[in-house]
């Protein structure tokens, strides 16, 4: 099969919102083109140009200003909120209308806003994320910033016929084949070649799919993000102590409830010194996503816009237009809080002595899986049959949750008797919850239906969060004490 990004790029297919419903407009906007992208340019304004009356340009103007509103929310959107900490992504891609609503009067608000928007999504998009560690001695504004190894990766579905966002982590160790290179670590692609590079070693290592836009990101983002909107609330596991020196980073975070500003969000998200390396930071990344989210939703956030988009603007490389930005904005408006599902690469460690380098072996089934659920891309060699299983069969790890040190093997034998045998229990997950989560870790979503059923109680958690041996982990909650 042809490689999807060596093929002439396309546009987004945006879909006019001020026409006819099924008309459809291409833009000029490039693909993934491995170049710097050019600053998007405003649209001409066509109205001015064929109805000079004075009237008809007072009359106008609170439109435009709503739209160059919007331009500069949408560059904030995407350089405030995908960060290398994945942390920043969730602005882009949760209901816009707590933060927007506001500014305008009535109970029509959003609406009143939705009307600023030229365009709307007209098919699913795929967009590649990239935060890119520090290059040393490069100075922040010079466009080299971008060229370091990729410190995070991120591969967004938006899809406007669910209203959904689903977002794959793929570890930075990923072992993969990288043109004129060979076997290599993911994260080497963009140092190599760039993002066009990074993108074709991506979609071809995830059955070809396809990836129509890229957005670059510098590790700094996410650290001035945070201060900017007052800091984020995590529950940190366990104490965390480390230093980096190459990268300049220091680590020394205590266990328990904090709320962390920048820099101690950045430790957070960047702490490797345990047992899961790489896959433990993907975990920490998911978690500042849902701390990050219910912050930046905050209306308080609000008065900060001005300044967030300021400060924003210096770290963000895309080849995404204006318009794409203000279709992406507009379908944000749609969104509910349960529309964003996250899920890592499946797959293990490498060995010790397997390679001379550490690596995240991909695994093949499990990738079938996610790329069929989440992004509807279902390999030519693969059937589903082969990749749907009976729940029974799916490996299912236990996590206590409560102050019953009791309460897992009782899980555990009741899931025997439902004929779950593939059943294993972890060590207590040291924060007390009162609802039972469901942590899909694999990405596997009906099985996690199912499994909610048979249990009835808890909450299905679209992230990977749990035990990374595990295919689903059940943290169990108060409300299995009363059930």
């Amino acid at each position: 099969m042809k490689d999807s990004v060596e093929q002439s790029p396309t546009s987004l297919g945006l879909k006019s919102s001020t026409g006819s419903s099924n008309s459809q407009t291409d833009f000029h906007a490039d693909g993934v083109d491995g170049g710097e992208a050019e600053p998007p340019q405003p649209p001409p304004n066509n109205a001015e140009e064929k109805n000079s009356h004075p009237d008809s340009k007072r009359d106008d103007f609170p439109r435009r200003r709503y739209i160059r509103w919007f331009l500069w929310s949408a560059a904030f959107i995407f350089t405030a909120t995908i960060s290398a900490t994945l942390g920043a992504t969730l602005a882009l891609i949760t209901p816009l209308s707590p933060l927007i609503a506001p500014l305008t009067q009535g109970t029509g608000a959003k609406e009143l806003w939705r009307r600023g928007f030229q365009y709307d999504l007209a098919r699913p998009v795929n967009i590649l994320v990239m935060g890119i560690d520090r290059v040393p001695g490069i100075p922040k504004s010079s466009p080299q910033v971008f060229s370091g190894r990729s410190d995070t990766m991120l591969l967004l579905r938006l899809n406007p016929a669910d209203n959904t966002v689903r977002m794959l982590s793929i570890p930075r160790d990923t072992q993969v084949e990288i043109p004129g290179i060979g076997m290599a670590k993911i994260n080497d692609a963009n140092v190599e070649g760039g993002p066009a590079l990074t993108a074709r070693v991506v979609s071809r290592s995830l059955n070809d799919v396809p990836i129509d836009r890229y957005v670059r990101v510098t590790t700094d983002a996410f650290r001035e993000l945070v201060d900017l909107v007052g800091g984020v609330e995590v529950f940190v596991p366990y104490q965390m102590e480390y230093e980096d020196v190459t990268q300049n980073l220091k680590i020394d975070l205590d266990k328990g409830w904090q709320t962390l500003n920048g820099d101690q969000a950045e430790q957070f998200a960047r702490f490797r010194k345990d047992q899961y390396g790489d896959i433990g930071r993907v975990q920490r990344q998911q978690a500042l996503l849902k701390a990050l989210r219910q912050r930046v939703v905050n209306p308080t956030v609000l008065p900060r816009l001005p300044q967030i988009i300021r400060v924003m603007q210096q770290y963000i490389d895309t080849n995404l237009s204006l318009e794409e930005m203000l279709a992406l904005v507009g379908f944000g408006l749609d969104l509910e809080q349960d529309a964003f599902k996250m899920v890592l690469l499946p797959g293990r460690f490498s060995e010790l002595n397997e390679y001379v380098a550490s690596y995240w072996i991909m695994d093949e089934a499990g990738r079938d899986r996610v790329m069929r659920e989440y992004f509807q891309q279902t390999p030519s060699w693969s059937s589903l049959d082969a990749i749907s299983r009976s729940p029974n069969q799916v490996r299912i790890a236990i996590q206590n949750a409560t102050n019953d040190p009791q309460l897992g093997q009782r899980v555990a034998q009741y899931l025997a008797e439902k004929d779950f045998h593939n059943v294993y229990i972890v060590q207590d997950w040291p924060d007390q919850l009162r609802q039972t989560q469901i942590i899909v870790q694999q990405g596997d979503l009906e099985a996690a239906a199912a499994l909610k059923k048979v249990l009835a109680l808890g909450q299905v958690e679209a992230s990977s969060t749990g035990d990374i041996d595990s295919e689903l982990t059940i943290r169990v909650g108060e409300d299995w004490l009363n059930r």
